[in-house]
């Protein structure tokens, strides 16, 4: 779930298309791979404890890599948004993660794509961005395909109810991603990614430091390797991410992203033993074509944005 663009309009075509588009692709793998291991975090120590742990060792390395910068403080205005997202980003992770924990991978996954489609509708609300028709079906359809993927569920008698409070979270997760999508517009302009990344955890952290008192517990031992891969991962990905996206096109890259499913589907296999069902196929698959109809009308809010998750 999160990524940040460069502008790539003046870096297009300093080399061949393919390789960002293998790039990318890696850092699609290396988030997946991401999403997996805090889905075995959430379930060993809830989501809370998860988000709150690995925002506060994100913060660490980031802090690092601002403070051998030019270590500009940010303008209050720029703190002011900064905040606002991060408690956009903090809506996001806990639900969307808890929303993980109840579901197979594969389907979380799916469902999360829809979230373009909603920073369309947004985009028209809040920045009065006009809709094409071709948005407004594809929509429709993505939305078809939600109820697909619900509808599989009703199926499977003893995770019925479970899965369907992880659906409505993952759901929810996204309408707050399609905002943080408009926001992160907003934030390029006036932040660099590394200080974007810094202020976002930290505020992240303190945020949901505030509860600390009532709901944090001190991480096993043995929970820290996979805390600090989880970390590497992210950014890790993040980073190829975005050296693909100063480098190539969105239109060669946005299909790429949805490699995710692939990776979802044999990584929840191999790690969790969770099947695909054909319901989750036909669903995911009539999202994702959805998308990348309505990715034309506005690509900009199809490509991948730094959410510090």
């Amino acid at each position: 779930m999160s990524k940040s663009p460069v502008k790539s309009s003046s870096l297009a075509g300093v080399v061949s298309p393919m390789i960002p588009v293998l790039v990318c692709a890696l850092g699609i793998f290396l988030l997946s791979g991401m999403d997996a291991a805090m889905k075995v975090l959430v379930i060993a120590v809830g989501v809370y404890n998860t988000v709150l742990w690995r925002s506060m060792l994100a913060t660490v390395v980031a802090g690092a890599g601002w403070s051998a910068g030019s270590r500009a403080f940010p303008a209050l205005s720029v703190l002011r948004l900064h905040a606002l997202r991060a408690v956009v980003v903090g809506i996001v992770l806990l639900s969307f993660f808890w929303g993980l924990a109840r579901l197979p991978l594969a389907e979380a996954i799916g469902l999360s794509f829809v979230a373009p489609l909603f920073a369309l509708l947004l985009a028209a609300l809040l920045l009065g961005e006009r809709i094409q028709r071709q948005a407004i079906w594809a929509s429709l359809a993505g939305i078809a395909g939600v109820a697909i993927i619900i509808a599989g569920q009703f199926g499977h008698a003893t995770y019925a109810e479970d899965a369907l409070l992880g659906t409505a979270a993952v759901l929810v997760s996204t309408v707050f991603y399609a905002y943080n999508l408009i926001l992160a517009r907003q934030q390029a302009l006036l932040a660099q990614p590394i200080e974007i990344m810094l202020f976002q955890n930290l505020c992240v952290a303190v945020i949901l430091g505030l509860a600390a008192p009532w709901l944090a517990v001190a991480l096993p031992s043995e929970l820290w390797l996979p805390l600090a891969g989880v970390t590497a991962l992210s950014l890790a990905g993040q980073f190829l991410m975005s050296w693909a996206y100063a480098r190539a096109e969105a239109q060669y890259l946005i299909p790429t992203e949805y490699s995710a499913f692939i990776w979802a589907i044999a990584l929840g296999w191999f790690f969790f033993d969770e099947a695909v069902t054909w319901t989750t196929l036909a669903g995911a698959g009539l999202i994702v074509a959805s998308c990348l109809i309505a990715s034309r009308s506005n690509p900009k809010l199809s490509e991948p944005i730094e959410a510090a998750v």
